[in-house]
Protein backbone atom coordinates (compact mmCIF):
# COMPACT_ATOMS: atom_id res chain seq x y z
CA UNK A 1 0.00 0.00 0.00
CA UNK A 2 1.32 3.45 -0.93
CA UNK A 3 2.38 5.58 1.97
CA UNK A 4 0.18 8.73 2.20
CA UNK A 5 2.28 11.75 3.06
CA UNK A 6 1.23 15.21 4.22
CA UNK A 7 1.91 17.92 1.59
CA UNK A 8 3.75 19.97 4.23
CA UNK A 9 6.16 17.08 4.84
CA UNK A 10 6.92 16.90 1.12
CA UNK A 11 7.37 20.69 0.90
CA UNK A 12 9.71 20.79 3.89
CA UNK A 13 11.59 17.77 2.56
CA UNK A 14 11.98 19.22 -0.93
CA UNK A 15 13.30 22.58 0.22
CA UNK A 16 15.51 21.13 2.92
CA UNK A 17 17.00 18.78 0.32
CA UNK A 18 17.48 21.65 -2.15
CA UNK A 19 19.24 23.84 0.43
CA UNK A 20 21.32 20.88 1.64
CA UNK A 21 22.43 20.38 -1.96
CA UNK A 22 23.28 24.06 -2.45
CA UNK A 23 25.22 24.37 0.80
CA UNK A 24 27.11 21.10 0.37
CA UNK A 25 28.12 21.93 -3.21
CA UNK A 26 29.16 25.43 -2.09
CA UNK A 27 31.39 23.84 0.53
CA UNK A 28 32.86 21.40 -2.01
CA UNK A 29 33.73 24.26 -4.38
CA UNK A 30 35.35 26.17 -1.52
CA UNK A 31 37.30 23.13 -0.36
CA UNK A 32 38.55 22.46 -3.87
CA UNK A 33 39.67 26.09 -4.12
CA UNK A 34 41.53 25.78 -0.83
CA UNK A 35 43.27 22.54 -1.79
CA UNK A 36 44.37 24.27 -5.02
CA UNK A 37 45.85 27.09 -2.90
CA UNK A 38 43.41 29.71 -4.17
CA UNK A 39 42.54 30.87 -0.65
CA UNK A 40 46.05 31.41 0.68
CA UNK A 41 46.39 28.30 2.87
CA UNK A 42 49.32 26.79 0.98
CA UNK A 43 47.20 24.15 -0.72
CA UNK A 44 46.42 20.52 0.04
CA UNK A 45 44.59 19.08 3.05
CA UNK A 46 47.42 19.42 5.57
CA UNK A 47 47.52 23.22 5.89
CA UNK A 48 45.29 25.28 8.16
CA UNK A 49 42.77 27.63 6.56
CA UNK A 50 43.20 31.37 6.44
CA UNK A 51 40.49 33.65 7.83
CA UNK A 52 38.91 34.03 4.38
CA UNK A 53 39.16 30.28 3.88
CA UNK A 54 37.30 29.62 7.12
CA UNK A 55 34.57 32.07 6.13
CA UNK A 56 34.13 30.50 2.69
CA UNK A 57 34.18 26.93 3.99
CA UNK A 58 32.32 27.18 7.27
CA UNK A 59 29.49 29.57 6.39
CA UNK A 60 27.76 27.10 4.03
CA UNK A 61 28.71 24.27 6.40
CA UNK A 62 26.86 25.97 9.26
CA UNK A 63 23.72 26.38 7.17
CA UNK A 64 24.11 22.82 5.87
CA UNK A 65 23.84 21.47 9.41
CA UNK A 66 20.46 23.13 9.90
CA UNK A 67 19.05 22.19 6.50
CA UNK A 68 20.23 18.57 6.85
CA UNK A 69 18.54 18.24 10.24
CA UNK A 70 15.26 19.54 8.79
CA UNK A 71 15.69 17.10 5.90
CA UNK A 72 16.05 14.23 8.37
CA UNK A 73 12.87 15.35 10.15
CA UNK A 74 11.05 15.26 6.80
CA UNK A 75 12.45 11.80 6.06
CA UNK A 76 11.13 10.59 9.41
CA UNK A 77 7.62 11.83 8.65
CA UNK A 78 7.87 10.46 5.12
CA UNK A 79 8.83 7.02 6.39
CA UNK A 80 6.21 4.25 6.55
CA UNK A 81 5.33 3.19 10.07
CA UNK A 82 7.25 -0.08 9.88
CA UNK A 83 10.46 1.76 8.92
CA UNK A 84 10.29 4.67 11.34
CA UNK A 85 12.79 2.97 13.65
CA UNK A 86 15.38 3.54 10.89
CA UNK A 87 14.43 7.17 10.26
CA UNK A 88 14.16 7.97 13.96
CA UNK A 89 17.61 6.53 14.65
CA UNK A 90 18.99 8.52 11.73
CA UNK A 91 17.33 11.66 13.08
CA UNK A 92 18.99 11.16 16.47
CA UNK A 93 22.41 10.84 14.83
CA UNK A 94 21.68 13.91 12.68
CA UNK A 95 20.82 15.89 15.80
CA UNK A 96 24.18 15.00 17.37
CA UNK A 97 25.96 15.98 14.13
CA UNK A 98 24.15 19.31 13.99
CA UNK A 99 24.94 20.16 17.61
CA UNK A 100 28.64 19.30 17.28
CA UNK A 101 29.39 21.10 14.03
CA UNK A 102 27.14 24.09 14.72
CA UNK A 103 29.02 24.87 17.94
CA UNK A 104 32.30 24.31 16.14
CA UNK A 105 31.55 26.51 13.13
CA UNK A 106 29.85 29.29 15.08
CA UNK A 107 32.86 29.53 17.39
CA UNK A 108 35.21 29.57 14.40
CA UNK A 109 33.28 32.27 12.54
CA UNK A 110 32.47 34.55 15.47
CA UNK A 111 35.53 34.10 17.71
CA UNK A 112 38.48 32.57 15.87
CA UNK A 113 38.13 34.41 12.54
CA UNK A 114 38.09 37.92 14.14
CA UNK A 115 41.25 37.02 16.06
CA UNK A 116 42.91 35.73 12.89
CA UNK A 117 42.04 38.94 11.08
CA UNK A 118 43.42 41.08 13.89
CA UNK A 119 46.54 38.91 14.19
CA UNK A 120 45.89 38.24 17.88
CA UNK A 121 45.70 34.44 17.87
CA UNK A 122 47.11 33.66 21.32
CA UNK A 123 43.73 33.84 23.14
CA UNK A 124 42.18 31.36 20.65
CA UNK A 125 45.20 29.17 19.89
CA UNK A 126 43.56 26.09 21.42
CA UNK A 127 40.57 26.62 19.11
CA UNK A 128 42.53 26.86 15.84
CA UNK A 129 41.18 24.55 13.16
CA UNK A 130 44.38 22.66 12.28
CA UNK A 131 43.84 19.54 10.14
CA UNK A 132 44.78 16.27 11.87
CA UNK A 133 46.29 18.09 14.86
CA UNK A 134 43.67 19.98 16.87
CA UNK A 135 40.84 19.40 19.29
CA UNK A 136 38.40 21.27 17.10
CA UNK A 137 39.29 19.20 14.02
CA UNK A 138 38.60 15.99 15.95
CA UNK A 139 35.20 17.38 16.95
CA UNK A 140 34.50 18.03 13.27
CA UNK A 141 35.44 14.46 12.35
CA UNK A 142 33.12 13.16 15.06
CA UNK A 143 30.30 15.34 13.79
CA UNK A 144 30.61 14.10 10.22
CA UNK A 145 30.89 10.52 11.47
CA UNK A 146 27.45 10.98 13.03
CA UNK A 147 26.20 12.46 9.74
CA UNK A 148 27.36 9.31 7.96
CA UNK A 149 25.52 7.19 10.50
CA UNK A 150 22.41 9.33 9.99
CA UNK A 151 22.41 8.79 6.23
CA UNK A 152 23.17 5.08 6.60
CA UNK A 153 20.13 4.51 8.82
CA UNK A 154 17.90 6.81 6.74
CA UNK A 155 18.73 4.77 3.64
CA UNK A 156 16.55 1.90 4.85
CA UNK A 157 13.45 4.07 4.60
CA UNK A 158 13.66 4.04 0.80
CA UNK A 159 13.11 0.95 -1.34
CA UNK A 160 10.00 1.40 -3.50
CA UNK A 161 10.50 3.54 -6.62
CA UNK A 162 13.50 4.09 -8.87
CA UNK A 163 14.11 7.53 -7.35
CA UNK A 164 13.91 6.07 -3.84
CA UNK A 165 16.43 3.40 -4.77
CA UNK A 166 18.78 6.06 -6.15
CA UNK A 167 18.52 8.02 -2.91
CA UNK A 168 19.10 4.82 -0.96
CA UNK A 169 22.27 4.10 -2.96
CA UNK A 170 23.78 7.51 -2.24
CA UNK A 171 22.70 7.47 1.42
CA UNK A 172 24.34 4.09 1.97
CA UNK A 173 27.45 5.18 0.09
CA UNK A 174 27.69 8.25 2.31
CA UNK A 175 27.31 6.05 5.36
CA UNK A 176 30.05 3.69 4.28
CA UNK A 177 32.71 6.41 4.19
CA UNK A 178 32.36 6.74 7.98
CA UNK A 179 35.64 4.95 8.90
CA UNK A 180 37.59 7.07 6.43
CA UNK A 181 36.20 10.20 8.12
CA UNK A 182 36.59 9.04 11.71
CA UNK A 183 40.12 7.64 11.48
CA UNK A 184 41.89 10.43 9.57
CA UNK A 185 43.91 11.55 12.59
CA UNK A 186 45.58 8.13 12.68
CA UNK A 187 46.27 7.92 8.94
CA UNK A 188 46.03 11.23 7.10
CA UNK A 189 45.65 9.90 3.51
CA UNK A 190 42.21 8.57 4.49
CA UNK A 191 40.98 12.08 3.80
CA UNK A 192 41.20 11.40 0.07
CA UNK A 193 38.70 8.54 0.38
CA UNK A 194 36.56 10.59 2.78
CA UNK A 195 36.48 13.27 0.06
CA UNK A 196 34.04 10.99 -1.79
CA UNK A 197 31.52 12.78 0.45
CA UNK A 198 31.68 15.47 -2.25
CA UNK A 199 29.73 13.08 -4.49
CA UNK A 200 27.81 10.84 -2.10
CA UNK A 201 26.19 13.55 0.01
CA UNK A 202 25.05 15.91 -2.79
CA UNK A 203 23.99 12.81 -4.74
CA UNK A 204 21.74 11.83 -1.82
CA UNK A 205 20.25 15.28 -1.28
CA UNK A 206 19.63 15.92 -4.99
CA UNK A 207 17.92 12.53 -5.26
CA UNK A 208 15.78 13.34 -2.24
CA UNK A 209 14.85 16.75 -3.68
CA UNK A 210 13.70 15.02 -6.85
CA UNK A 211 11.80 12.42 -4.83
CA UNK A 212 9.96 14.90 -2.63
CA UNK A 213 9.16 17.11 -5.61
CA UNK A 214 7.82 14.13 -7.58
CA UNK A 215 5.65 12.98 -4.68
CA UNK A 216 4.35 16.55 -4.23
CA UNK A 217 3.13 16.61 -7.84
CA UNK A 218 1.47 13.22 -7.46
CA UNK A 219 -0.82 14.40 -4.64
CA UNK A 220 -1.89 17.67 -6.27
Amino acid sequence: MENRISPSVLKFGKWAAIFSSIFSISYVVGQLAEWLNLLGSGGGPENASTAIGLIILLTPSLFLAVSFLILMVAIHYYSPQDRKIWSHTGLVFATIYTALVSINYFVQLTLVVPHLISGDIEPVRFLLFIPFDSFIYSVDLLGYSFMSLATLFAAFVFKETKVEKTARFFLIANGLILPFIALQNFYHPLIYIAALWSFTFPGATISLAILFNKRSKEII
